[in-house]
């Protein structure tokens, strides 16, 4: 970067910036250009003209081992010269802008229009009202004041409308308000090492100033740019800000630039901060890209690009697209930055926004957003797997799904209905007054007849407006908000809405054991040293002085010299285990034996180590080498036991000499020390060291040989004792059909301990404990080739999986989420801690992290933050998910039977007496009102512990369930009998003036308001029925533990009576006596007794039923289908070559179906006898289902190929691997198996065609590459069709 240019940038804004640079020897703009400058370069130009990263500590008055005094005047100063540590949010949207959102609603549209016409007519008087010529319309008007009251109906509705959009605007703005809190919640959460006036203290990450030393670490998301002072082996990952997947090595001699939204995944160090917030190369994307605010249209589309690109940021790629570098870096460190997170939250939100065809669109957008995004140049493999996590994570929320499509499906019937409806009614009006009555049309009765038309075009806008739910966003809204900050007090953050209703979904737990299961305070309780096995922590006395002297030094210097133990907070307390809590085990070890390592460290400061091989989950090992004062070098190692005793070829023997340890020796040891320490449970540490020459130096590069050759000191064995709640939540667990396994990185006999403890596994079970390296054995094939059919025979009975590495955690997760054995697709949640657990975190579709132990890397992956970082926090959440889908049930089954019975009147009431029963006035109150009441008292019931006792409802099990058909049917089929009887007898009943065929204008009648406070008492009964969901008799069980629910329904039986005795004309009631109001309360109650009848009829009784429940099952996959289509789309390049390939596969399809018929003729005549005759019909079947079957597999094939890098691959394998979205349609009859199988053990001649079996193979979703490639030999006619494409 030209010097010269950044100089003379300087000098011209030198004059405003010498007083503001005000005692530092440092201007921001000066930082700013220096952080521009990368690795060398950087270092020379440090070199030049500040003498060094020391010269420029002191320009900054800093210290780098002591670090700021801390002092807050200075503090301020620096936040006042140099910035604050936090990137200002995206303003809020305001009210207004809510009010206008919720304005944009169609049907609410379409009804101010009509209201708006209805007034201006009403104020329209016309000429020939007198005259008898107009027919009909005039009879009703008898007094003016009536006449003149034609503008309330129209005002009403306005009115109504505005209640509607008041209350929604209040539910989206409290939501934000809510989303806000949560977000500046997790931002609390997150701390930084710093070094004050010489002590390690966590800070906030906003408190960070310029000029602090920050301590980094593996896992670190770094908060803010800096200079590395001093690092150990530190390997930074820069994709959020580079796109360079490769990890970057950082050194302070070679490339010492940290820039913040990175993320640190090996090693540790020291930096001093060089620029915060605003100015950090993430504050400066963050403010390109307007955090700051601007117009809501691109703050949208960039936000969905956020999203898209924060999934892409953490597995880490190069992007070939400039907006997508950007916007992974803006998602990937907008945690790290202050309220920047929002982001991705307010998007995230979005999808819940209240107007389903709001969210429509934004999955378009993002659909759209994605594309660009996926292009980039990643491997081949990496590329397939991002693709795959960014559909599952968009597609995730299965309730949205089913939800959207729902409403989707009334809003279309309702609108059919409406037009039917205003048709009927204006060929009626038109037939009975022009025909019938043979009246001509004259030019002064025209706004009569207009005036009718508006009116009929209102009741048929209610209709619609009563048949959309529009209450179902707002149920889902509130419910997961709702349990979101219930949540919370379970430990519960969680970091996307949807998150929480996929984990009620949840069939899988892939859990890690340490600190998750158990309790993460290690104690080292057993030892190996001096050849004894000592069963507790021995006597300093009993241990030779030379191999107590080599132990304590080689505990306290190869360890992080953050890990520390401090006293205890309270008196009598344990003491404080900070950093690392293996190493703390180790340095209580230490204690125990009466020494201190604090003495250790200071005579051998960190800068003084000579170098640092820190612990990764590839050496599984740590290693430290200081220079002895002789000149020499020694190392001092440690880690997993059976790894570093393979690396051994001497050990200390009981006078503290070395002695030569071979490898049965070696066995020996396992057998007699390891293995007995691990069936107690414990972690097995081994701690060794080997001595260098220092002359000439060795080669400190070369791993695999300084690594050997080790001279063993000890082995210890660590106890972490399980969480004492642990086995209960996993019993309930059990109890509730999910399976819980456990992936952790420890020896195979400690797992398989653990998990007896925790009953993970039972004695006498049939289930599997391998290791990492048996678990790749069995899913590989020779090529090394993960195969999908493998991991289907040992996921479903594994249960323990140790010593695996993080791969092998992903490939667990992603094999029993892609598996299709069951029918209902696996839905996994995962916990994490390491910054290795970041792929599997995004993989899972509820990823888990941990609070308090959990890294950096980890929670950005995650979609629930565990704050005590305890499992029974995840049964809650399962509580809690299962809680918001039966919410969500119980709304829809009551805002269903109300839609049903409401359309049902309105539509044959109109039809049959010209005008509809419920008035448009009244039909808002039951529908915008109650619905939105009801959304809120239906959807908070809190969870019970019923919940835990069903199975998960899985994927494709339809959202009303056959027992709420029978609800909605029973209760349908009650209120319209009641309203029939009413409309059509309720005058006789209660002997009072009909209120059919009334004209325009005439006042409300009695008759009328009866079914109207009717309708709406069955409908206040019906929701307390509404409760359950599940056949329950006793609807009222804890109806007191929700108090939301009894005060709205008392309230909303306040709001009714205040209607219909005081509503008058605006709601076209006419106010009823104490008689009247019993009857139409007795009809409610009536609901009730009704709801008893209704649980009494078994559901088997009522077969028609199923049908009707499974409905939206085949929407639902056609649903999810096209959402996997569009994120699949391929770039455009690719997708003009698929065109021309479709024709190649028309022509291969059309030969295939030819030969297939041939080949079936043949095998028809060649064999004689009728036996022969008729099973050759059952192939001619067969063989006919398999090519439809293989003609949709080619065509699903098409839409996404295996490798989705060309099309040419696909066209060499014939394998046809159908994606998640459809496992659960048989492409093939079950009737097809048995055959199948008889074909196969038939000899070769006999199977019909070869093909087939290729084909068959493939829809089979076979993957075993060898298997098909042998049924397409040579010989058979599509291979040479291959061979010819």
């Amino acid at each position: 970067m030209g010097d010269m240019t950044n100089s003379d940038f300087y000098t011209k804004n030198q004059r405003s910036d010498s007083n503001h640079a005000s005692g530092f020897g440092c201007s921001l703009l000066e930082l700013r250009s220096l952080m521009e400058l990368r690795g060398t370069e950087a270092v020379v130009k440090f070199q030049e003209d500040y003498g060094g990263v020391e010269g420029l500590c002191q320009r900054l008055k800093t210290s780098p081992t002591e670090g700021l005094a801390g002092d807050a005047t200075d503090l301020d100063k620096r936040k006042e010269v140099f910035g604050q540590n936090i990137i200002p949010p995206k303003k809020p949207k305001t009210f207004l802008q809510l009010v206008w959102e919720a304005l944009q609603d169609v049907t609410l549209i379409i009804l101010e229009i009509a209201a708006l016409i209805s007034l201006g007519l009403s104020f329209y008087q016309p000429p020939g009202e007198g005259s008898e010529s107009c027919g009909t319309a005039n009879a009703g008007a008898e007094d003016e004041g009536e006449s003149e009251a034609g503008w309330i109906e129209g005002a009403a509705i306005l009115l109504s409308v505005v209640c509607v959009v008041l209350v929604t605007a209040f539910n989206d703005w409290s939501k934000e308000k809510q989303f806000r809190g949560l977000q500046s919640r997790i931002e609390q959460e997150q701390k930084f090492q710093v070094v004050r006036g010489g002590q390690v203290i966590q800070l906030p990450v906003s408190d960070i100033v310029v000029g602090d030393i920050a301590q980094i670490k593996y896992g670190d998301l770094l908060p803010a740019d800096g200079v590395l002072i001093q690092g150990n082996d530190l390997k930074i990952d820069e994709s959020s800000l580079t796109g360079e997947s490769d990890h970057v090595r950082k050194n302070a001699d070679k490339d010492p630039m940290l820039l913040s939204g990175t993320h640190v995944m090996e090693g540790s160090g020291r930096m001093v901060v060089m620029a915060v917030g605003v100015n950090s190369q993430t504050g400066i994307i963050m403010t390109l890209l307007g955090a700051g605010g601007e117009e809501e249209e691109k703050k949208e589309k960039k936000g969905q690009a956020l999203e898209d690109g924060h999934q892409l940021a953490d597995c880490s790629h190069p992007s070939s697209h400039p907006i997508a570098t950007i916007a992974t870096d803006g998602a990937a460190s907008a945690n790290a930055t202050g309220n920047a997170s929002l982001v991705n939250g307010k998007m995230q939100d979005g999808n819940m926004e209240n107007n389903q065809t709001k969210v429509k669109k934004q999955d378009g957008a993002a659909a759209m957003e994605m594309q660009p995004l996926k292009s980039a140049e990643g491997g081949e493999t990496d590329d397939k797997e991002k693709k795959k996590a960014n559909v599952s994570k968009k597609e995730k929320s299965v309730l949205q799904g089913k939800l959207t499509k729902l409403a989707v499906q009334i809003g279309k019937a309702g609108l059919v209905m409406s037009a039917i409806t205003v048709i009927i009614l204006v060929l009626y009006f038109a037939i009975d007054n022009f025909v019938l009555q043979k009246r001509p049309w004259l030019p002064e009765c025209t706004p009569v007849y207009i005036q009718y038309f508006v009116k009929f075009f209102i009741i048929g806008v209610t209709v619609l407006v009563v048949a959309v739910p529009e209450g179902l966003p707002l149920a889902v809204t509130i419910s997961l908000a709702y349990s979101v900050k219930k949540m919370m007090k379970d430990n519960n953050l969680v970091r996307h809405l949807d998150a929480c209703e996929t984990m009620g979904n949840a069939t899988a737990i892939c859990s890690d054991k340490t600190g998750t299961l158990t309790t993460n305070r290690m104690t080292a309780v057993q030892c190996f040293v001096a050849d004894v096995h000592y069963k507790e922590i021995p006597e300093p006395s009993s241990i030779p002085a030379k191999t107590m002297e080599t132990l304590v030094n080689a505990i306290s210097l190869n360890s992080a010299y953050t890990t520390k133990i401090l006293p205890a907070d309270k008196e009598g307390g344990l003491p404080k285990q900070v950093g690392n809590k293996t190493e703390c085990g180790l340095l209580g070890l230490v204690l125990d034996l009466k020494r201190d390592y604090q003495t250790v460290r200071n005579q051998i400061p960190e800068e003084k180590l000579y170098k640092v091989y820190t612990f990764n989950s590839v050496r599984k090992s740590m290693s430290t080498v200081i220079k002895l004062p002789d000149g020499n070098f020694r190392m001092y190692s440690k880690g997993a036991s059976e790894i570093i005793l393979k690396k051994c070829s001497l050990i200390l023997n009981e006078v503290g000499e070395a002695r030569v340890f071979r490898p049965r020796d070696r066995d020996e040891m396992v057998k007699k020390v390891i293995e007995p320490m691990a069936c107690d449970g414990l972690r097995t540490i081994c701690v060794a060291y080997r001595d260098f020459p220092g002359d000439p130096e060795p080669n400190w590069d070369d791993e695999n040989n300084i690594l050997t050759d080790l001279t063993a000191i000890c082995v210890v064995g660590i106890e972490d004792p399980v969480r004492p709640e642990v086995p209960e939540a996993i019993r309930k667990c059990q109890r509730a059909g999910i399976t819980v396994r456990m992936v952790t990185g420890d020896n195979i006999n400690t797992a398989r301990a653990i998990a007896i403890k925790c009953g993970i596994i039972h004695p006498g079970e049939d289930f599997l404990c391998i290791d990492g390296k048996e678990f790749n054995r069995r899913i590989r094939n020779e090529k090394g080739e993960v195969e999908q059919e493998r991991i289907d025979k040992v996921w479903p009975k594994l249960r323990v999986l140790a010593r695996s590495s993080p791969t092998d955690k992903h490939t667990l997760v992603k094999g029993i989420i892609d598996s299709t054995l069951v029918e209902q697709r696996q839905v996994v949640a995962v916990t994490g801690d390491g910054t290795n657990d970041g792929p599997a975190l995004k993989k899972a579709d509820v990823g888990f992290a941990m609070g308090i132990a959990g890294t950096d890397v980890a929670k950005e992956a995650s979609d629930i933050i565990l704050t005590d970082d305890n499992f029974s926090s995840i049964v809650k959440a399962v509580m809690w998910g299962r809680n918001v889908y039966d919410s969500i049930s119980k709304f829809l089954q009551f805002q269903l039977t109300v839609n049903v019975v409401a359309v049902i009147v309105a539509f044959t009431g109109a039809c049959i007496t010209q005008d509809s029963p419920l008035k448009a006035v009244q039909m808002l109150w039951v529908n915008l009102i109650m619905d939105t009441f009801a959304s809120l008292a239906l959807a908070t019931e809190p969870p019970t512990e019923s919940l835990l006792m069903r199975k998960p409802y899985g994927r494709n099990k339809p959202l009303i369930s056959s027992t709420m058909t029978k609800n909605i049917l029973g209760h349908g089929v009650y209120q319209l009998i009641i309203i029939f009887t009413l409309l059509f007898a309720g005058e006789q009943i209660f002997d009072i003036d009909s209120g059919r065929n009334a004209p325009l204008h005439s006042p409300p009648s009695e008759h009328y308001t009866i079914i109207f406070n009717t309708f709406v008492m069955m409908q206040l009964f019906n929701e307390i029925n509404a409760r359950k969901i599940h056949g329950e008799r006793n609807v009222f069980e804890g109806i007191f533990r929700n108090p939301i629910f009894c005060s709205i329904v008392l309230g909303t039986f306040a709001i009714q009576i205040v209607i219909v005795q005081f509503g008058g004309k605006p709601f076209s009631c006419s106010p009823l006596d104490l008689d009247k109001w019993m009857w139409c309360v007795f009809l409610g109650l009536g609901e009730l007794v009704w709801g008893q009848v209704i649980s009494t009829i078994p559901n088997s009784k009522l077969r028609f039923l199923k049908g009707a429940g499974r409905l939206t099952q085949k929407d639902e996959m056609t649903a999810e289908e096209e959402m996997n289509e569009d994120q699949e789309e391929i770039d455009y390049a690719e997708r003009e070559l698929r065109r021309g390939q479709i024709l190649w596969f028309r022509g291969l399809n059309r030969i295939q179906t030819q030969i297939d018929v041939v080949n079936t003729f043949k095998s028809g005549t060649s064999f004689q006898g009728a036996l022969r005759r008729q099973s050759s019909t059952t192939s001619q079947n067969q063989d006919i289902r398999v090519v439809n079957a293989f003609r949709s597999s080619l065509y699903e094939g098409l839409e996404k190929p295996d490798s989705r890098t060309s099309i040419h691959n696909f066209m060499t394998h014939p394998e046809f691997r159908i994606e998640d979205s459809t496992p659960h349609i048989p492409l093939i009859d079950d009737t097809d198996i048995d055959d199948e199988a008889a074909r196969k053990n038939s000899s070769q001649p006999t199977s019909p065609n070869k093909n087939n079996n290729a084909i068959d193979s493939g829809i089979n979703l076979t993957t075993d590459t060898s298997k098909s490639a042998a049924s397409s030999s040579p010989g058979s006619p599509l291979h040479s069709l291959e061979t010819s494409l």
